[in-house]
C-alpha cells in the first residue's frame, strides 16, 4: 500500500484529544496534524519525536495533514494510522499472499457478524469453512525487538476474542490476526500488565478454535507492505 501523496518530515510537538498533534515543519512553520489513532501511542507521542506527515489538499478535510509515521532511526519506523492494517491486509488477501488464507478466494471486508459488531474481513472459497478474520494494529513496543498488545485498556477487543470463540463453534474459521506496524521487532506477546482482562479473553478464545496470526510490516516513507510471520510469544 503507498501513501497517497509523498510524506515530509517533521518533529512533533505534542499529541493531545487523542486525534490532534502539533507538529514543526522543516520550514518552520507550526501546523496541527490529524492523528488516526485512538490507542495511547505509549512510547510514539513524546515532544521532540521525529515523525512523517502526508500532505492533502482535499476542501472537505479542516486539517492539511495526517501523521503517519514515527522514525526511530537506524532506518526503522513505526506505522501509526490505525486505517492501513486493513487496507494493506486486503491488498495481500486479495494478492493471496497470505500464508494459511491463501485458499480462499473471495475476500469480502467489514461484513456484520456477532452483535452489533463488523467483522475486518470474510474469507471464502469453494469448498472451505467461511474464515472470519479480525484485525489489530500492534505498535506497542517496551523491549528490544518484542511487540505488545494492548498499548491501552480495550472492552471492544475482548468482546470481539468471544465474538470470534462464537463463530468457531457455529463451524467456522476465525482468525485474529495482529499486524505489527514496527519494523524493529521480530516477536509479539500480549501486554497482559496492562491489560489482564484482554489476555483472559484471548487464552478462552484460543481454548475455543480461534487462530493466531502475527505478520510483520515494511515500512517506508513511500508506503507500508505486510511482511513475513512474527514470531509468537504468549
Amino acid at each position: 500500500m503507498r501513501f497517497q501523496t509523498e510524506l515530509v518530515p517533521a518533529t512533533l510537538i505534542r499529541r493531545y484529544k487523542r486525534f490532534l498533534a502539533d507538529c514543526r515543519l522543516q520550514d518552520g512553520r507550526e501546523i496541527t496534524a490529524h492523528c488516526a489513532n485512538p490507542g495511547s501511542m505509549m512510547g510514539l507521542a513524546e515532544p521532540g519525536m521525529r515523525i512523517w506527515l502526508e500532505p492533502n489538499d482535499d476542501p472537505k478535510k479542516k486539517l492539511k495533514f495526517g501523521w503517519r509515521l514515527v522514525e526511530h532511526g537506524d532506518g526503522h519506523f513505526t506505522g501509526v494510522d490505525t486505517s492501513v492494517p486493513n487496507r494493506a491486509l486486503r491488498t495481500a488477501l486479495e494478492a493471496r499472499e497470505i500464508k494459511g488464507l491463501e485458499a480462499y478466494t473471495t475476500v469480502r471486508p467489514e461484513q456484520k457478524y456477532g452483535e452489533n459488531s463488523r467483522i475486518d474481513f470474510l474469507l471464502q472459497g469453494d469448498g472451505l469453512p467461511d474464515a472470519y478474520v479480525e484485525v489489530k494494529s500492534v505498535t506497542l513496543s517496551r523491549a528490544p525487538s518484542l511487540a505488545e498488545f494492548p498499548d491501552s485498556v480495550t472492552a471492544r477487543g475482548a468482546k470481539h476474542l468471544g465474538e470470534l470463540a462464537r463463530v468457531v463453534e457455529a463451524g467456522h474459521r476465525a482468525v485474529m490476526l495482529y499486524l505489527v506496524q514496527r519494523t524493529d521487532c521480530s516477536q509479539f506477546t500480549l501486554a497482559s500488565d496492562i491489560d489482564p482482562t484482554y489476555a483472559t479473553a484471548y487464552a478462552a478464545a484460543r481454548h475455543a478454535g480461534v487462530e493466531t496470526l502475527c505478520l510483520g510490516t515494511y515500512i517506508t516513507p513511500q508506503g507500508i507492505k505486510v511482511a513475513e510471520p512474527i514470531d509468537i510469544d504468549i
